[in-house]
């Protein structure tokens, strides 16, 4: 298929991952970046370069670099590079978001992101002609249900347990609503983690604060004879919910065939892994890569809050944010995903994979190690002639 797929949340970790998959599969691409106050855009494009190719040992095609902010109207693009999406892009692959839970007022993170940013995408493509998208959402559209939630489904009514699934809803809801668009793909994962065989992350949130507050704990406590640390909390949750984590490569890998399969374009996908790992499974893995025992699965609501220990009150201040997702979790039907690609079956979490997530980022010391300075290949024409031709629809 002829002409540019454009992507926005290229910097992010599914972004970089999508950056890679992509050129790999042949496809032409352009990306939307920010400067910052050090890296022009160019210059955080030329860093994902150069980790891929030392990475894969081997150069990679230069996407066309647009500098904008999804933030701003028409992404803070000038007319010059406005005028080439409208001559050069047939889609546009929305992944750009903001992973804060609350905000204060509509006019902050992460309605800043999700909800404006995705208005912002939905001008420019009705404005450039573009008529198909492809839009990534997240699983918890649907919100607190805990029954079986299936990809055609949008709203049911569902309460929210922050703005950021509010916000990832209602930005679903515009791309559901603009009524200009030939084709709509949404996906959905679940709770993204670091690459199932390296570790790799660049993002620490969500499951990375309970490893951390274990690591931190541990390292401050004497160890007794086996080489143990007694971490002794108990826990609001039997120990048998399940728990929806799947690694970037994969979420990317998927991301990536659909992308450049038209024949799958124009539905909802769940990204979401068949078999969820267990909150027992987890703790067991983690148990025995940091070497601690102590925690008890007590049960939902089984704790009152005065009646915490030290480490505990230290446990719940830390990881408070996530305790709305201790309950049990929907079950997210991705009968789609399996009928479109059977052949990318989700990696399984198991002790091992957890283990390599736990020693990336112990390593990189939870994002902060200081990172070499990674010199990209000479630069080349980071656009093509602006005489081309405009894309047929």
């Amino acid at each position: 298929m002829s002409g540019y797929l454009l992507l926005t949340g290229a910097t992010g970790l599914v972004g970089r991952y999508l950056v890679r998959d992509l050129l790999l599969r042949g496809e032409p691409l352009a990306v939307v970046i920010r400067s910052q106050a050090d890296a022009s855009a160019e210059a955080r494009l030329d860093q994902i370069l150069a980790h891929w190719e030392a990475e894969l040992g081997r150069p990679l095609p230069r996407p066309v670099c647009l500098e904008g902010d999804i933030t701003r109207p028409d992404l803070g693009l000038s007319a010059d590079d406005r005028r080439w999406v409208a001559w050069n892009c047939r889609a546009v692959l929305h992944n750009a978001a903001s992973l804060k839970f609350t905000g204060d007022d509509r006019a902050q993170e992460p309605w800043l992101s999700n909800y404006t940013g995705t208005a912002n995408v939905l001008d420019l493509c009705r404005q450039a002609g573009i008529l198909d998208l492809h839009h990534v959402s997240t699983a918890y559209v649907c919100g607190c249900r805990t029954d079986r939630v299936y990809e055609a489904e949008l709203e049911s009514g569902q309460a929210f347990r922050n703005d950021y699934e509010r916000c990832k809803f209602e930005s679903e809801r515009l791309v559901a609503e603009a009524d200009f668009l030939r084709t709509r793909t949404v996906y959905r994962p679940a709770v993204i983690v670091g690459d199932s065989r390296t570790g790799y992350t660049t993002t620490y949130h969500a499951l990375y604060s309970y490893f951390q507050f274990v690591a931190l704990f541990c390292a401050g406590q004497e160890r007794d004879a086996d080489g143990r640390v007694c971490i002794p909390v108990r826990l609001n949750s039997t120990g048998l919910e399940h728990r929806n984590l799947i690694p970037v490569d994969w979420v990317s890998a998927v991301l990536a065939y659909l992308v450049t399969s038209p024949q799958h374009h124009g539905r909802t996908y769940h990204l979401t892994p068949t078999k969820p790992v267990t909150a027992v499974a987890l703790m067991s893995a983690m148990a025995s890569r940091f070497r601690f025992y102590g925690p008890t699965f007590a049960g939902p609501d089984a704790l009152e809050t005065d009646d915490l220990n030290e480490v505990e009150r230290l446990f719940y201040t830390y990881v408070g944010q996530y305790q709305p997702y201790w309950d049990r979790e929907p079950v997210f039907d991705c009968g789609n995903t399996l009928d479109a690609a059977p052949h990318l079956p989700c990696p399984p979490l198991d002790a091992l994979c957890i283990h390599r997530l736990i020693d990336f980022a112990v390593a990189d010391n939870w994002g902060r190690r200081k990172k070499k300075r990674l010199i990209a290949r000479p630069p080349v024409e980071a656009r093509p002639p602006a005489n081309l031709a405009p894309v047929a629809s």
